[in-house]
């Protein structure tokens, strides 16, 4: 049996995960769980020893706009810790988005994170993804490999389960219409470090408004991590406010956001706004000392060409 190559496109196009943040919760979020987590997903975050992390100043009773400029230093500070110090990072990437209207599932995934290092305006360590995705059933087995200026730029993926016996391995561009379909962003945008970025792009953007309220929870937890909880709210509904709502949860420990949710405006007052998007960091490990054997294709611990 052959199948056509637009065909397996077709059925590869749910390859891409979004995660350009990682996901906060709010209260009302707090008494949810990403999915059914099953016993692999118990985040145990580890610091090596090589990381020095500042305390981070825990904010206290911070009024109004002062509480977001508060929270916008902490991402600063958490951007600058990741650009310095962290070289690279696996988790399970737990995400949920709205794409076309619709909320998908949870999906769970294994990755490995190799951040971009640049010095002196030479390239030194290239962006590096690899994703193995765990569940649903109907991703169980995919797996996928970017890494900056390799492959013509472009992903490298395959399907799992039945699929994936008798289905290749292909090349995608991260932003083509086949890559993109069913996803709120392109491969490129995923990781921590991203998610922290695309932070202080849209609390800055916040700013703005008069109207913007913004308050801190300290004590939250997401699984066994203790986390500062920022909340941003934008009553007003402008074509420009990307969400209602927004919470991060900043892990005490390691200074960096691991969680990140966000909702549209309540369609009737006093109930719940649908959620946009939604990203997980658990089990987070850093400069666990990834190579480039771990975003190679041909690694034979994968199943790209099996």
């Amino acid at each position: 049996m052959t199948t056509p190559r637009r065909q397996f496109l077709g059925l590869t196009t749910g390859l891409l995960t979004g995660g350009l943040i990682s996901t906060a919760m709010s209260s009302r979020a707090a008494a949810q769980s990403p999915g059914q987590q099953p016993q692999w997903a118990n985040p145990v975050h580890r610091v090596a020893n090589a990381m020095s992390v500042p305390k981070a100043e825990v904010p206290r009773d911070v009024p109004g706009k002062a509480a977001l400029k508060r929270g916008l230093d902490m991402a600063r500070q958490s951007l600058e810790i990741s650009r310095n110090q962290v070289r690279d990072y696996t988790a399970i990437l737990v995400k949920r988005e709205q794409v076309g209207g619709t909320i998908g599932e949870h999906e769970y995934m294994s990755i490995k994170v190799r951040n971009r290092k640049v010095s002196g305006g030479q390239l030194l360590q290239p962006f590096s993804v690899y994703i193995s995705f765990l569940k649903p059933s109907s991703v169980k087995g995919r797996e996928v490999i970017y890494v900056e200026n390799q492959n013509d730029g472009k992903l490298t993926a395959h399907e799992g389960g039945f699929k994936g016996r008798f289905l290749p391995t292909v090349s995608l561009p991260v932003d083509g219409m086949l890559a993109m379909r069913g996803q709120r962003y392109p491969l490129t945008e995923i990781g921590v470090e991203n998610m922290i970025i695309k932070l202080i792009e849209r609390g800055e953007k916040a700013l703005r408004y008069e109207d913007v309220t913004c308050e801190f929870r300290r004590g939250a937890k997401l699984k066994d991590r203790v986390c500062t909880v920022l909340e941003v709210t934008q009553p007003t509904q402008r074509p420009d406010a990307e969400f209602y709502q927004a919470q991060v949860f900043m892990d005490d420990q390691l200074n960096m956001p691991i969680r990140y949710i966000a909702y549209h405006w309540p369609t009737r007052e006093g109930q719940p706004g649908q959620v946009i998007e939604e990203y997980n960091y658990l089990n987070l490990k850093v400069n666990v000392g990834l190579t480039d054997a771990d975003f190679d294709p041909n690694n034979k611990a994968y199943n790209f060409y099996s």
